[in-house]
């Protein structure tokens, strides 16, 4: 209906998005729109910046960068600018309700995909195509094939979507450096589906979709139901077309993954390529020290997250030798941790709360790691930038596994802790219902 023909997969058309997302990079694209020529803005309304890297600058052209984007903001009327207080740009986007189910939503961050959690085509774009939709309203995207997964069975207990994101993207393969073959999902829709899916939370669907990105989809997309709506109801700014898959669409491929096997899973890094390479079980790499562990991010710093992590660090002690970062989504998930003592646990347990960012890297002051240091992160950036050195290493894991390695030093497969936890709560259950008996 948006090219008013019928289009196949292969196709490049030119369309009109509902909306156009850029963050950090925004000073670049207000370079190549001074390059096209046009004096104006075509559709102000179309625009939302976000200043989502970092809250501070570490350096002076980053400030003068972000002093650019202030001014190209109100030069150019664009109105929903929001500056470093808010949060990644993505998360922005769904909590201010701009995130609706049928919209067209392209943006220059990767995590942009995992916007079609909320069921909404949402996809990447480089920053010349964000320039050229300012410049004109439209830009030129491919019809993508579809790639259908089934996710079935519940998730174990210690197993997060975190964890169920990096082995479907393993099994898919990943294509994000130039050099790295193509894996199955590449330039494709990937469509969720399942009862796994169903069940899951939205912010559970968010990182799944989110993620995904690593393996070069083109975007990602969950059916709207009734957790959707119960999201949007009262942060929708309008109605939204409800839009679903044909299951009897063709489609390039049908894969199935039974969710009720799957163990906690850790992705290695390649420090040569500068990437995570191997996805494996949690428990393969138990007793690798960690020098800083990092919850949160676009992939981890959602309020379930914080609060699994929470689950797990309440009542213990980060161990001496590690670093323990708390990097909320956004504020309003900062204020939301803040009230629920989600935050106070953390806090406790000898954790740092650092502003609302994505994953420490040359973009951010904050928790870049030394020379020869091993981190383990919950946000899903897998570019050597991540570990700020060359000879620093980044795994990734979820919130859980993240918390986990904490208090251990070394990474632990989060499901022992967490089976530790309840037996300490019936040993001490126990305890006290034998004192009421004496």
């Amino acid at each position: 209906t948006r090219v008013g023909r019928a289009v196949v997969p292969g196709e490049v058309v030119e369309i009109a998005p509902d909306l156009v997302s850029s963050h950090d990079d925004t000073a670049l694209v207000a370079e190549l729109f001074a390059a096209t020529g046009a004096a104006e803005v075509y559709d102000p309304d179309l625009h939302v910046i976000v200043l989502g890297c970092a809250s501070t600058t570490e350096t002076r052209p980053r400030a003068t960068a972000q002093r650019t984007i202030r001014s190209f903001a109100e030069c150019h009327g664009i109105e929903r600018f929001y500056d470093v207080d808010a949060g990644l740009c993505h998360q922005v986007l769904m909590e201010q309700g701009f995130v609706r189910p049928g919209r067209l939503i392209v943006g220059s961050d990767p995590h942009t995909v995992g916007l079609g959690a909320l069921g909404a085509f949402a996809a990447r774009v480089e920053p010349p195509d964000i320039a050229a939709v300012m410049a004109t309203g439209k830009l030129r995207l491919r019809v993508p094939e579809t790639l259908r997964i089934e996710v079935t069975g519940a998730l174990p207990a210690g197993v997060a979507p975190q964890d169920l994101a990096l082995k479907i993207g393993a099994e898919l393969g990943t294509d994000v450096a130039a050099e790295r073959t193509a894996g199955q999902a590449t330039d494709r829709a990937v469509e969720f589906l399942g009862s796994t899916i169903t069940d899951m939370s939205l912010g559970g669907r968010v990182v799944l979709c989110s993620m995904i990105a690593t393996t070069g989809a083109s975007n990602a997309f969950i059916a709207p139901d009734e957790i959707t709506y119960a999201y949007l109801n009262g942060r929708a700014r309008d109605n939204f077309e409800v839009v679903c898959g044909d299951p009897k669409a063709p489609a390039q491929g049908d894969l199935s993954f039974d969710a009720s096997r799957l163990e906690p899973q850790i992705a290695c890094p390649d420090v040569s390529a500068g990437v995570a390479t191997g996805v494996v079980p949690c428990a393969e790499l138990a007793g690798t020290p960690v020098d800083q562990v990092v919850i949160g991010g676009g992939t981890g710093g959602r309020r379930e997250d914080l609060q699994r992590a929470a689950a797990i660090l309440a009542g213990r002690k980060v161990h001496p030798g590690t670093r323990c970062l708390i990097l909320p989504a956004s504020n309003e998930v900062l204020r939301a941790v803040v009230a629920d003592g989600t935050l106070l646990s953390l806090l406790d347990a000898g954790a740092v709360l650092a502003s609302p960012a994505c994953n420490p890297c040359r973009r951010s002051p904050q928790g870049v790691l030394a020379p020869g240091e091993v981190g383990l992160s919950s946000a899903d950036d897998r570019a050597r930038e991540s570990a700020g050195e060359e000879s620093a290493t980044v795994y990734i894991g979820s919130p859980a596994s993240c918390a986990a390695a904490a208090i251990a030093g070394e990474i632990i497969d989060p499901g022992e802790m967490i089976g530790e936890m309840i037996r300490e709560k019936f040993s001490k259950a126990a305890g006290a219902t034998a004192r009421a008996e004496s």
